[in-house]
C-alpha cells in the first residue's frame, strides 16, 4: 500500500530527473563530429576536459563567483534576517517587509540583471556622482564588464535564497534561549555567536545549496555582466552547445553535477539539513 502511493512521486521523479540526467551521462560518452554525434563508449571527452588547463583556469574561476557571492549573500541574509527576526516585533510588519524583499522577483533575472548597465556603466550614474563629487578625474572602468559586476549581478540576484532559509531558522528560535542567554550575562555579540549562528546552520546550508548550484550553473549572467572577458563553467557548456559538440558539453555537465553533489554532501555532513524540512 505504501508503495502504490509512493509510485506517482517515483515516477515523476524518474521521468523528469533521474531520466534527463541519465542521457546527459549517457551522451557524455559518445563522439562526434563536425556534422554528427557518433553513439558509442569513449572517455575522449573527459580526457580533453582533465588534460586541459584551460579546465582548471574555468573551474578556479567559478568557484571564485561562488566563494565571494556567498559571502557577500550570507552577510547580507543574515543581517537582513536577524533584523526581521528580532528587531519587527509584530508579524504583520515582518509579512510586510518580507514581502518587500521579493519585488526584485516580480521581474526577470535578465531585466533586473541588465538594469545594472545603465548605473555601472561610462557614463553611468555612479560614474557621473563620482565626476560630480570629484572623488575621481576619470570614469571608473571597472564597475561594469569585469568580475565586479558579475559577483554584484549574483549577490543581486541571488540573496533571496540566503534570506529565506535563513529567516525561517530564525523565526523557530525559542526566545527564552535568548533570555537565558542575555540572565547569564552574554552580550548581544556573544549570543550571536554561541547561540543564533549555531541555531541558524541548517538554514545557513540550505540557502548555501541554493546560492552553490544557481551560481555554478549560471553562465548569462558572466556573458552580460563581464562583456564575454570572463568564463565559466556554464560559459563553456554553452560555448560547446553552440557548436553542436553536445558530448563535449554532457561530459562538463557531469563533472559539475559532480563538484555540486560533493560540496552539498559536505554540507549535509556539517549539519543536519533535515531539521529544516
Amino acid at each position: 500500500m505504501v508503495f502504490l502511493q509512493i509510485l506517482p512521486l517515483m515516477a515523476v521523479l524518474a521521468l523528469f530527473l533521474v531520466g534527463p540526467i541519465a542521457i546527459i551521462v549517457i551522451v557524455s560518452f559518445w563522439d562526434y563530429n563536425e556534422f554528427n554525434l557518433l553513439p558509442g563508449f569513449i572517455f575522449t571527452n573527459y580526457a580533453e576536459l582533465f588534460q586541459s588547463p584551460v579546465t582548471y583556469s574555468i573551474y578556479l574561476n567559478t568557484l571564485k563567483y561562488t566563494v565571494l557571492t556567498w559571502i557577500f549573500t550570507v552577510s547580507i541574509g543574515f543581517t537582513v534576517s536577524y533584523f526581521l527576526a528580532f528587531h519587527v516585533r509584530q508579524v504583520k510588519w515582518q509579512i510586510a517587509l518580507f514581502l518587500v524583499c521579493t519585488i526584485p522577483f516580480w521581474t526577470s533575472n535578465i531585466i533586473r540583471m541588465i538594469a545594472w548597465i545603465p548605473v555601472l556603466g561610462r557614463h553611468g550614474l555612479i560614474n557621473k556622482a563620482l565626476l560630480a563629487l570629484g572623488i575621481v578625474h576619470s570614469p571608473v572602468e571597472w564597475l561594469l564588464y569585469s568580475d565586479f559586476a558579475v559577483v554584484l549581478a549574483f549577490v543581486h540576484l541571488y540573496t533571496l535564497f540566503m534570506v529565506v532559509p535563513i529567516f525561517n531558522s530564525m523565526a523557530r528560535i525559542d526566545r527564552s534561549v535568548l533570555e537565558a542567554a542575555r540572565d547569564a550575562g552574554a552580550s548581544a555579540w556573544q549570543t550571536v555567536l554561541h547561540v543564533i549562528i549555531p541555531l541558524c546552520k541548517p538554514g545557513i546550508a540550505i540557502g548555501t545549496i541554493f546560492v552553490v548550484s544557481l551560481v555554478m550553473g549560471d553562465y548569462v549572467t558572466v556573458q552580460a555582466m563581464s562583456g564575454g572577458q570572463s568564463a565559466s563553467v556554464g560559459v563553456a557548456m554553452n560555448h560547446e552547445r553552440a557548436l553542436l559538440q553536445y558530448p563535449a558539453a554532457a561530459a562538463d555537465a557531469v563533472i559539475l553535477l559532480l563538484v555540486v553533489l560533493t560540496i552539498v554532501g559536505l554540507l549535509m555532513r556539517w549539519v543536519n539539513i533535515r531539521k529544516e524540512l
